[in-house]
């Protein structure tokens, strides 16, 4: 205990002066406070840096509502003219569900001169591609993220032109069905390739052999 100091006749009090053992002690538990409150700190500092635990234990299987890895995003489309196999012909078939329910019904003006069509429009190239690219274009609007007027925009960025492009009188289907009493289908010959590659390609098989 610390030696009580009678007081001066003055009445001030003189300040308490603490033995040095008792003062040691009391240097000791500053530090040992300091450390533990450094300590505290290092394991908060640590538990705000790790990933908050799953609240399910389902979330590893990704069950709606339980939280878990995200879905996989779908796939991105590809031109319909850059798939082979099955996968072109699955393809295929789906577009040709959607013209045959969906836009035949709703576009397909009647067949005429001026408005060609063909059964067997499949076999045209460049006509699948240009509906397929139509098809894409109206998944995409319809969708609710393309707000209220994307159907708008597809009408007349999207339809108009594939069916001026593909309906054309002198488009890829006019040598095809002109009359829908006269079913008719032939492929119209494209340009030959250019100069250039013909010379490309007479350059790389060699000189002709002479002949006898």
């Amino acid at each position: 205990m610390p030696e009580p100091i009678k007081p001066p006749d003055d009445g001030e009090l003189e300040p308490v002066r603490i033995p040095d053992p008792q003062l040691e002690g009391i240097e000791a538990s500053v530090r040992r406070l300091m450390e533990q409150s450094a300590q505290q700190a290092q394991q908060l500092d640590h538990l705000a840096s790790a990933p908050e635990p799953s609240g399910s234990p389902f979330a590893a299987f990704g069950m709606p509502g339980l939280g878990g890895p995200p879905a996989a995003a779908p796939p991105e489309p590809r031109p319909i003219l850059e798939l082979d196999g099955e996968e072109r012909e699955d393809e295929l078939d789906a577009l040709s569900d959607w013209i045959d329910d969906f836009f035949l019904p709703v576009y397909g003006a009647e067949v005429t001169t001026a408005a060609p069509w063909c059964l067997q429009w499949q076999e045209h190239d460049d006509v699948v591609a240009w509906l397929h690219a139509l098809w894409l274009a109206y998944q995409q609007h319809k969708d609710p993220e393309a707000g209220l007027s994307g159907l708008f925009v597809w009408h007349r960025d999207f339809l108009t032109h594939a069916l001026a492009a593909v309906r054309a009188p002198g488009g890829p289907l006019s040598a095809c069905m002109t009359s829908p009493d006269r079913p008719a289908h032939r492929l119209l010959p494209g340009p030959p390739p250019s100069a250039r590659t013909e010379t490309a390609a007479a350059e790389a098989d060699g000189p002709a052999e002479p002949t006898s």
